[in-house]
């Protein structure tokens, strides 16, 4: 965790954590790094430097017009062209950055959270979460202590002349990911009912164009953004909405997304949850049998469902825990060339296809999986028993201290001991707040309440 960037970005509460003067500071630091880059590459080779290229897209929030113009802003000024794909989704940076060539993109967007906060995300130039080192610098310039290729810096210069970037409206770049995802549909979708949930947010002028290019009659809500209700009641935080939306409309299936569509979660035709543990073993199970799982292995984080790790033993898979957040899984996949991973909150990455968790892809995935095999998504998802889970989150004054107590140690070894083969105990701290999470997952629901208030009452003693 860094001063200003979190696993997944920098995030706050619009004006308070996160403000416009950061916005355009960071812009000027991504105009003038990579142009330094590129001015040191064309010296060695002796040939004329071109202007960094960097690409921007932005969720639905009313702050996000705001720290749109002041990013374009600190990079024109820095000298580098700023390419616009306006409301768009997380995944449509990583790709377009990826296959455009852009030196790195950006989104803005504070993803699942409520429209009073925003965020800034970073991708590098393979789409690719933004490299750690690129973030420390960044945030040594917010600090004002920048020290890089060999010098120190109170202030970048700025841009004159010639050498003043530009804007340029690049909505092209939206529509070419829309095209592709397009062209990952193997099957036709018609005479298919599929509800769409989009949150208000980033794809809701994505998601149904897709699913009617394809053929299906899409039934959608969220789609109705207005600066200030982006994932409000809606969106896969949200999910009863759109099991209420499935059930009223005898869909057949239907899928929600969070405000910048990096996650899906599903809803079958009887309006029951399916949870990115579903969709981790449903497509995990349907690439085995296609001989297309690599190194047999899925990629999960430790929050996963105990029950979906015993029903990756019966079916012979390999399974591979990373901490969690989808930077983590990604970074496995990609050391150990796995093709599928991802989180239970619906953050799943198909590597062969993307770098980063796709929400709409996701959904065009399980529909493959569902046609293919002539099965409905309920009949799917039944394949797999979640254990009952309890979770709770305790407010502590330390978490390092807390985590490190004997009396938990104590505990938490008692609740192992207990559980011992039929569920699991996992003990956590929150990445961002003084919180520790616990989960406890059994097949006897009564003893996993036993026990996670067990360990509530350690934690809140520490």
């Amino acid at each position: 965790m860094g001063r200003y960037f979190g696993t997944d970005g920098f995030r706050g509460e619009s004006n308070v954590v996160l403000r416009a003067d950061h916005a355009f500071r960071i812009g000027r630091f991504l105009g003038w790094y990579y142009g330094e880059l590129k001015k040191r590459k064309a010296a060695e080779e002796g040939k004329q430097p071109e202007a960094p290229r960097i690409v921007i897209g932005k969720d639905t929030r009313r702050s996000s017009y705001m720290f749109e113009y002041s990013l374009v802003g600190g990079l024109v000024a820095s000298g580098a062209d700023a390419y616009l794909l306006h409301v768009t989704t997380t995944p449509s940076i990583s790709y377009i950055t990826r296959v455009d060539h852009f030196d790195c993109g950006v989104m803005i967007t504070a993803s699942h959270n409520a429209f009073y906060d925003n965020g800034i995300k970073l991708v590098n130039g393979s789409g690719e979460k933004m490299d750690e080192t690129v973030i420390d610098l960044i945030e040594d310039y917010l600090d004002g202590s920048l020290s890089v290729f060999g010098q120190d810096y109170e202030e970048l210069p700025y841009a004159t002349g010639n050498d003043i970037g530009q804007t340029v409206d690049y909505i092209a770049g939206r529509n070419r990911y829309i095209a592709y995802l397009i062209s990952l549909g193997i099957y036709d979708f018609r005479g298919i009912k599929v509800g769409l949930d989009c949150a208000n947010g980033g794809s809701w002028t994505i998601a149904k164009a897709v699913f009617s290019a394809l053929g299906a009659d899409t039934y959608c809500i969220g789609v109705e953004p207005n600066g200030f209700n982006i994932n409000l009641g809606v969106g896969s935080t949200h999910i009863e909405a759109l099991q209420k939306h499935v059930v009223e409309n005898h869909l057949d299936i239907g899928f929600a997304y969070d405000g910048d569509a990096d996650r899906c979660l599903a809803v079958d035709e009887k309006g029951n949850v399916v949870t990115g543990d579903h969709i981790l073993y449903m497509y995990g199970l349907y690439m085995k049998e296609r001989g297309k799982l690599t190194n047999n292995t899925v990629v999960m984080t430790q929050q996963s469902n105990y029950g979906l790790f015993k029903a990756f033993d019966e079916a012979g898979i390999d399974y591979a825990q990373t901490e969690v957040g989808d930077r983590f899984v990604y970074e496995y996949m990609r050391e150990h060339d796995c093709h599928i991973g991802g989180e239970q909150t619906g953050h799943i990455i198909f590597s062969k296809y993307g770098t980063t968790g796709d929400g709409v892809m996701t959904s065009l995935k399980v529909m493959q999986v569902m046609i293919a095999r002539k099965k409905k998504l309920s009949e799917l998802a039944e394949e797999l028993t979640l254990y009952p889970e309890i979770q709770r989150s305790v407010r502590v004054a330390d978490k390092k201290k807390a985590m490190q107590s004997a009396k938990l140690q104590t505990a938490l070894e008692e609740a192992k001991a207990l559980l011992s083969g039929n569920g699991r105990v996992l003990v956590r701290p929150s990445g961002t707040e003084p919180v520790i999470r616990i989960l406890v997952e059994s097949s006897d629901e009564a003893l996993a309440v036993e026990l996670a208030d067990k360990l509530e009452e350690v934690l809140q003693g520490s």
